[in-house]
């Protein structure tokens, strides 16, 4: 799901997140390879506040200018998940169990790549999605970008 500078940054992250008591949910590299967009998600057990934000774009800060992961300039983002979260790990499959999420895939099942329905299930191996009235089990290494579709009620 990660490119390999994707995966690196998130190692790093990772040893250090749980100190802060924050989660890194994912991380993504956008835009051109002069000047990306490094973009780190978090979460908290009880929801991200304004001070976590801050607090957790300081020491990110810190620790990429150690790291330095890109030559040149590159702009850093940090934010919650929000409403279409990502999906990552299988701990985030199961967490979104019963709602409704897209799926990308990186080789596809009967050459589709993309599948939008509910969550079933999540184990050890991948995902079931009920997408157009059937089914449907993806690998974790056939996952190649996934979000929860948020859903606001009014």
């Amino acid at each position: 799901m990660l490119t390999e500078k994707e995966q690196s940054l998130l190692d790093a992250l990772e040893a250090h997140a749980a100190a802060h008591g924050v989660e890194i949910v994912t991380v993504e590299v956008v835009g051109s390879k002069k000047s990306p967009t490094i973009r780190i998600y978090i979460d908290a057990p009880d929801g991200v506040t304004f001070n976590e934000l801050t607090q957790a774009q300081e020491w990110i800060s810190v620790l990429l200018d150690e790291i330095d992961p890109f030559p040149g300039a590159y702009l850093l983002e940090v934010s919650s998940p929000g409403i279409d979260r990502p999906l990552r790990t299988p701990a985030h499959f199961q967490a979104a169990i019963g709602q409704e999420a897209r799926v990308k895939c990186v080789q596809g099942i009967e050459g589709r790549k993309n599948f939008k329905g509910i969550l079933k299930g999540a184990d050890g191996q991948g995902i079931t999605l009920e997408a157009d009235g059937a089914d449907i089990t993806i690998a974790y290494d056939d996952v190649k970008k996934a979000n929860i579709i948020g859903a606001v009620e009014f």
